[in-house]
C-alpha cells in the first residue's frame, strides 16, 4: 500500500471504499451516495476492520446529513438518529462502529444548539475528515511503540489484516511490522490465510508483498507446527473490541487458537489497536459475536466445497483471556491486558 492510498476518504461529496472483496486481483473503488449505500458496504464486507468500519460510518453520517435540504435542526437531528441505527446495525461486535457513530452524534447535537441546519452539517462532514486523519496519525503512533518489541531476527506472525485496509491507513498489527521496517530491522513474517474469508492470503499477502518484507502464508491449521518448530518467536494481531474492565480481546475468528499454542511455547502473544477499540463499560457476557451466512464457509471464490446439505458455523470471532495476553499497544503506549483501565482514568477531568 502507497502511503498515499487511503482505504476510506472522502471525495466529490460521494464516500470513497477500496471494494475488498475485489483483492488481490483488482484494487478499485466504490462510490456510496447515501448511508444506506454505506450500512450495505459494511454489512456485506467491502470495507473491512474496526477502524475502517468506524470512520466508513462516520462519513456515512456526513452523507446523511448533506442529503437533508430542510432548515429546520429537529427534522435534520431526526434524520440523523435515523441514520445512525441503520449504520449501527451493520455488524455487532467491533466497538469502533459505535464509537464513531457516538462520536459523530456529540459533535451534531452541539452544533444543533445553534439552531442552524447548515452549521450541523458542516461540522458533521468535517469531524468525519478529522477522524480519518486521526486514525492515520493514531496507527503511526501504534506503530512507533509496537516497533520496540520487534528485533533483527524475529520472526513475526500474524492473523487476518490488521493493515492499512483494515483502517484509514498505515495498519495497526501491520502498523507496527511496517514501522519495524521503516526503521530499517532486519525480521520476517508469517501469515495466516484466515478462514472462511481468506483477509490473511487475499489482503495481508497483498500488503506484505507491496511493503517488501520476507514473509511466507500458512493456512490456519499450520500455527501449531510453526510454534512447535521454532519458526515464529511472536505474535502481532489486531482487534476488533478490547474489554478494559477484564482484558479480553475481541478478534478474527481463530485469535484464540493461536494465543493458547503460544502460551504453551512461551511466544509473547501482542495486541496492537488504537484506544477506539477499546470498551471502557462492557463484560465479556455482554460481547455479541456476529456469525455470518454459513455459505462463507461452505464456497471459496464461488466455488462450493463441501457436499450439499452440510451444515456449517460461522462466528466471526471469538475472545481471548487476558493471561494469554503479553501486552496491547495503542497510541498512548504498551500496557498489560489487565490495566486498560488507566487509560480511562486518565482521559477524565
Amino acid at each position: 500500500m502507497s502511503k498515499e492510498l487511503r482505504t476510506v476518504l472522502w471525495k466529490d461529496g460521494q464516500v470513497k471504499l477500496i471494494d475488498q472483496r475485489r483483492l488481490p486481483s483488482k484494487l478499485v473503488y466504490i462510490s456510496c451516495k447515501n448511508y444506506r449505500e454505506v450500512a450495505k458496504a459494511i454489512k456485506n464486507m467491502t470495507v473491512r476492520g474496526a477502524p475502517a468500519i468506524g470512520v466508513a460510518a462516520a462519513m456515512g453520517m456526513a452523507l446523511a446529513a448533506k442529503s437533508v435540504k430542510s432548515k429546520n435542526v429537529e427534522k435534520l437531528m431526526s434524520e440523523l438518529e435515523k441514520a445512525k441505527n441503520v449504520l449501527a446495525s451493520t455488524r455487532p461486535t467491533a466497538i469502533n462502529l459505535y464509537w464513531a457513530l457516538e462520536r459523530i452524534m456529540k459533535v451534531a447535537r452541539e452544533a444543533a444548539k445553534s439552531g442552524d441546519a447548515k452549521k450541523v452539517v458542516l461540522s458533521v462532514l468535517d469531524e468525519a475528515k478529522k477522524m480519518a486523519d486521526e486514525d492515520v496519525e493514531t496507527n503511526k503512533a501504534i506503530g512507533k511503540y509496537g516497533s520496540t518489541l520487534i528485533n533483527d531476527g524475529d520472526a513475526v506472525l500474524t492473523h487476518c489484516n490488521a493493515g492499512a485496509l483494515a483502517t484509514v491507513g498505515y495498519g495497526t498489527a501491520l502498523g507496527v511490522i511496517r514501522a519495524a521496517l521503516e526503521e530499517g530491522k532486519s525480521f520476517s513474517v508469517v501469515a495466516t490465510e484466515t478462514r472462511p474469508k481468506l483477509q490473511g492470503a487475499r489482503l495481508t499477502a497483498f500488503e506484505l508483498k507491496i511493503m517488501g518484507v520476507p514473509f511466507k502464508l500458512i493456512t490456519d491449521g499450520m500455527v501449531g507446527y510453526v510454534m512447535q518448530q521454532g519458526l515464529v518467536n511472536k505474535v502481532v494481531v489486531g482487534a476488533d473490541r478490547i474489554l478494559a474492565k477484564s482484558g479480553h480481546v475481541v478478534n478474527k475468528i481463530g485469535t484464540f487458537t493461536i494465543a493458547v499454542v503460544a502460551k504453551h511455547f512461551g511466544i509473547p502473544f501482542y495486541v496492537a489497536a488504537p484506544t477506539s477499540t477499546i470498551d471502557f463499560e462492557s463484560d465479556p457476557e455482554d460481547v455479541v459475536i456476529e456469525f455470518r451466512d454459513e455459505n462463507e464457509v461452505h464456497y471459496v471464490d464461488g466455488t462450493r466445497i463441501t457436499p450439499k446439505g452440510v451444515k456449517a458455523i460461522n462466528p466471526a470471532f471469538d475472545m481471548t483471556p487476558p493471561e494469554l495476553i503479553t501486552a496491547i499497544i495503542t497510541e498512548k503506549g504498551i500496557y498489560e491486558p489487565t490495566r486498560l483501565m488507566e487509560l480511562y482514568r486518565s482521559a477524565q477531568p
